[in-house]
């Protein structure tokens, strides 16, 4: 790349004083001086509800990081359940020599 433009692009870099005086005064006369406070009620409403959502999702993501560390919690009055103990299967007892009894004789 030829240094004389990447020196020419570094000029562009931080606006001051009087070129962002200049970009106000053009917006103004754009938008005009009554639509100018709605628009940054609007823009700072906007801000704000998206660091909101910002601070949300990351605070989501490192309590889910937290949670996953410790085994889960009991819920308050619950009643853990105890598993039934299984009926072992005798081989005599099946439903087939039970319903075929009588029928055979």
């Amino acid at each position: 790349m030829n240094p004389s433009i990447h020196t020419s692009l570094a000029a562009f870099g931080v606006p001051s004083g009087g070129e962002i005086l200049l970009v106000l005064l053009v917006i103004l006369l754009l938008f005009g001086s009554k639509n100018l406070p709605k628009m940054a009620r609007t823009l700072g409403k906007t801000l704000e509800e998206f660091r909101r959502a910002a601070r949300e999702v990351s605070d989501e993501i490192m309590h889910a990081e937290d949670e996953s560390d410790q085994p889960p919690k009991p819920l308050p009055g619950a009643v853990p359940k105890e598993t039934p103990a299984e009926e072992p299967v005798s081989e005599d007892k099946s439903p087939q020599s039970e319903s075929s009894g009588g029928a055979g004789r």
